[in-house]
């Protein structure tokens, strides 16, 4: 059986996509992040129909990244799509400038990571069943509604 590069299996993902089907970002998150970046030039303002359009590029982006990812990601035989996937996949489409910022990222998520680790280690050598979590939980907020009365 012949092999399906990432590009055909992404163009054929789109020729197949039922607009029913579509996929699409939260319209809210795309138009904060481009709220923060036209604030820096100021007076600058972004129509709808512009948020909407770049959501589409975006999600065409991610299908054709990911795709890409997932070829290179069965080829070395694994079953999850690493980082190292998509730093692969964007090189072998042309887009060797994200790597740095991709690497960036995945850097500060692995950080954030270790803070949540953390915290949930806390939880679990505190010793405490969460009967007794829950019983302290709601005496301090019983406190902390005493103060404010």
């Amino acid at each position: 059986m012949p092999r399906i590069s990432g590009q055909d299996r992404y163009w054929r993902q789109i020729d197949g996509f039922d607009s029913s089907d579509d996929l699409s970002l939260p319209k809210a998150t795309v138009q904060k992040i481009v709220g923060e970046i036209l604030s820096l030039s100021g007076g600058i303002a972004f129509s709808k129909e512009a948020r909407d359009v770049l959501i589409e590029c975006c999600v065409e982006f991610i299908t054709l990244v990911s795709s890409e990812a997932n070829e290179i990601s069965e080829k070395e035989a694994k079953k999850t799509i690493a980082c190292d996937h998509i730093v692969k996949a964007l090189d072998q489409l042309g887009f060797p400038d994200y790597v740095p910022a991709v690497l960036e990222a995945a850097a500060e998520h692995k950080e954030v990571q270790k803070g949540r680790e953390k915290k949930a280690n806390k939880l679990e050598q505190s010793g405490l069943t969460m009967e007794e979590l829950e019983r302290l939980q709601q005496e301090q907020f019983a406190a902390a509604a005493a103060r404010h009365a």
